[in-house]
């Protein structure tokens, strides 16, 4: 496998933040798992940082100083809303600990991360004992294509990759799921059939006007046998 790029460019994210249906998922999902003091793994620009700013405390944490001027941009002078220059694999990360965070989350980052299961670990060793993280990984190795390798991504994911992952982080499995069963298809016809380089802006539009309002509310309703990503929460023992 060629290896990926580091990570997503600015003009990627601000592409994304078109999505703004998708993000409104997103929030749906991950937030009600969530406590009060959060680190916000990869936060980028802060497409998603706007649904965490109603916390006591929000660390949002990315390697790239840019997004992270962006972001402080965009939302500074929040008393609750702190930033790092990091990401989980760098040794500085662990000093977040002194935030006495009870949530990590981490939507669409593991896969950028050589040593995810460092990160991982690492995640864990920042929360008080019972905290969350929350994921959102790409799903199904199968699908692994050029639009993953030139956004950063070193790998795609099952549901025994990341009980894997928990058990050498000390960490239980609360809930996995798939989401996305649409996006399944998409990716699959852009990395097999089209063998795209990027993600078309048409598609993105496309699938967030039209299918997101649907699908998610069919897949609240019906758990999906399969999805373009997997969805979890992981959770520190208390003891």
């Amino acid at each position: 496998m060629q290896q990926p790029a580091l990570v997503y460019t600015l003009e990627d994210q601000q592409r994304m933040a078109a999505a703004k249906n998708y993000f409104a998922w997103q929030s749906r999902l991950v937030t009600r798992e969530l406590g009060r003091r959060v680190v916000e793994i990869g936060c980028g620009i802060g497409n998603f940082t706007a649904a965490l700013l109603d916390r006591e405390l929000v660390v949002a944490v990315d390697r790239q100083p840019e997004c992270v001027e962006r972001l402080v941009a965009r939302y500074g002078g929040r008393a609750n809303l702190h930033t790092a220059v990091c990401d989980a694999g760098d040794p500085e990360f662990c000093r977040l600990a002194a935030h006495r965070p009870d949530s990590c989350v981490c939507l669409n980052v593991l896969e950028h991360i050589a040593d995810d299961a460092g990160a991982l670990a690492a995640m864990g060793s920042i929360l008080l004992p019972g905290g969350m993280i929350a994921l959102i990984v790409p799903a199904f190795p199968a699908l692994y294509g050029p639009i993953d390798r030139n956004l950063g991504h070193y790998r795609r994911y099952r549901p025994s990759d990341l009980r894997r992952l928990a058990g050498h982080a000390g960490l239980a499995i609360r809930k996995m799921r798939y989401m996305n069963t649409a996006g399944f298809f998409g990716w699959w016809w852009n990395a097999r059939v089209s063998k795209r380089e990027t993600q078309s802006p048409g598609q993105i539009g496309l699938f967030d006007r039209c299918i997101v309002p649907v699908l998610s509310a069919v897949e609240e309703a019906v758990r999906p046998p399969f999805g373009q990503s997997l969805f979890a929460v992981l959770v520190k023992p208390s003891a």
